[in-house]
This record gives C-alpha cells, structure tokens and sequence, in this order.
C-alpha cells in the first residue's frame, strides 16, 4: 500500500489545484502528479477530470474516502506505537484564531515544552467556520471554536463562557452623564444594559460578537452612536484604553491585558435579557482519533487555563 500517494491525492482534494497543493506540500508539481498517475495505475482507474479544471471522478470520490480513512489511522497508529516504545515524540496540530492563540498558547507551551521537547507543534490561524472543517478532514488534532453546535462525528469540551463586558473611560462617562455618571456605575457594576449608555460613542464591531452586541441594541430599540467600526476587535480595545470610545471586550481578552488596563477604565458585564452575555468557547476534536499521551497533556493544560480564566474576577467600578 502506498500511504504517501493516498496522502498526496487526499491533499489534492483539498484544494483541487495542482500547483497550490505542491506549493503547499513543498513538492514539485511534477512529483505530485506521478503519485496520482501512480494511483491511478494502482487501481485500474481514472481518479481526476483534468479539464476545464480539476474534479474527482466517481471512482476518485470513493478512493478519497478510503485515503482519509487510511490516513487518520496511520496517524492514529504512529501515535499508538510512539507511546508503546514510550518516544514521546510526534505532531500536535492545533487550531484557532489568532486572538485565541495569542491568549492561551503563552501560558501552555512553556510546561507543555520543557515535558515533550520533541513533539512538533503545528499551530493554524483561522475562525470558527475554517476550523471545523479542518478537524473533519484530518488536518487538524484540535480547535477552539465559538458557539459552535455538536457535530456527530466531533467530541466537544465546553473550555469556558466567555463573558462579554462593556468598558468605558471614567473621564468619557462624566463628559457625557455628568453627575448621573455615579448612579449609572453603581447599576451596571450589578449588569450593564446598552440602554443605560446610549449617549456614549462606541466601539462598532462586524463580526460574530459584534453581532450578539447588535441584538442588545435593537432589543432596547437604539441605534448606538458609532465611533469606529471593525472586525477586529483589538482596535477596539486600544480605542477604549485610549478614553476615545465606550468599547465591548470579552473576559479572556480582559484578563490577557489585566496588566495594561488603564486605572480608570470602568468595566461591567453586559447583560441581555435579564442574562450575562456570553460567547462559549469551546475545543473540537474527533471521535475516532488517538489521543496520544503528549495529547492529553496539552489538553489538560489547556482546560486549566481557561478554567482559570473564567473564575477570574474583572469588574471594575473607578471610584
């Protein structure tokens, strides 16, 4: 059986364009295509249409299935065998924005390092709706994904409710409250309702956060005064911290800066509904994969961290 070939056509699959896929997995295009032809023989059949540009034929759908099925378990088996003959040496493939991966992987890899230094880890950037796919697929181990729903083939670990705050200068609040300011901090202290700030110019978010945040201001009926809009949330965080602008921030982003939050920032959970706004945060990984022993240590690892994160205590009222 000729595992490279079967794993070359499964990445070609991927992409469906021979060039990206050698550039890729740093091959020539010359040697990519003589694996697949070398497929082809194999099997006695025609896996690929070349033109007007790359499918899989019939029979080359069902050879990818097979492909994936024989990769995951040659992984799987090369993981088994590493801990047999106690190697403690592999891949680790992991997953998540890049926001996320900023927040957790500097308080991990240090342990997780200095236990298994010959463990290669193989980090990828991508949201939520990239990275399910990608554990699917095989590509990836694991992946912290957002608000993502249960897939039949995908183990799910709740990792933690992310708590949405909002968070605003002192000097920003009384320029636009005055002596009001005092009363409305010792309310949302307790839970912040947009409705109680909608004088304030804010932080407008286009992403999946930003959408939860525009459900609390059509429920209370409010354009919000928009003092900069963007997907990326960190400009956000540094309009706020700079007094320009009221400004929504989640938990792990808050507790990751707790050591650059100006003294007078205000910070209050936002609530919906009567309920703290939450994002839950969670890690995918698949049902029939081998967790190795370097695997399950990095998880554990990750699981502490953001159980600690979520009984971290972050609201602020400047006095």
């Amino acid at each position: 059986m000729d595992f490279i070939s079967l794993y070359y056509f499964s990445e070609l699959a991927k992409d469906m364009h021979m060039t990206r896929t050698a550039n890729r997995l740093f091959i020539s295009q010359q040697t990519l295509s003589n694996h697949i032809q070398r497929l082809e023989n194999y099997y006695g059949v025609q896996l690929l249409y070349r033109r007007p540009s790359l499918s899989l034929t019939t029979a080359g759908e069902f050879v990818l299935g097979f492909a994936n099925v024989v990769n995951k378990e040659h992984t799987n088996l090369k993981d088994i065998l590493s801990d047999v003959e106690q190697q403690e040496r592999g891949v680790l493939r992991f997953g998540a924005s890049n926001l996320r991966l900023n927040m957790c992987l500097p308080a991990i890899l240090p342990e997780f390092s200095a236990r298994y230094p010959n463990v290669d880890i193989r980090i990828t950037d991508a949201v939520t709706k990239q990275l399910e796919p990608l554990v699917l697929d095989g590509t990836l181990d694991f992946a912290i994904t957002l608000n993502g729903e249960e897939h039949p083939k995908l183990i799910t670990h709740q990792l933690m409710d992310d708590r949405v705050y909002l968070c605003m200068a002192d000097s920003l609040l009384y320029s636009y409250y005055g002596e009001e300011a005092s009363v409305l901090k010792d309310a949302a202290f307790q839970g912040a309702d947009v409705a109680q700030f909608a004088k304030l110019p804010f932080c407008i978010f286009y992403n999946r956060m930003g959408r939860q945040i525009n459900q609390c201001f059509e429920a209370a009926n409010i354009v919000p005064r928009a003092y900069i809009t963007s997907t990326y949330t960190q400009i956000g965080t540094t309009t706020c911290f700079q007094r320009l602008a009221a400004c929504f921030i989640s938990q792990m982003t808050l507790v990751s800066h707790q050591k650059d939050i100006p003294p007078d920032i205000n910070i209050f959970p936002l609530y919906h509904k009567g309920q703290p706004l939450t994002q839950r945060l969670s890690l995918i990984r698949m049902k029939d994969r081998y967790l190795s022993h370097y695997s399950k240590f990095f998880l554990e690892q990750l699981f502490q961290h953001f159980d600690q994160l979520e009984h971290t205590h972050i609201e602020r009222r400047v006095h």
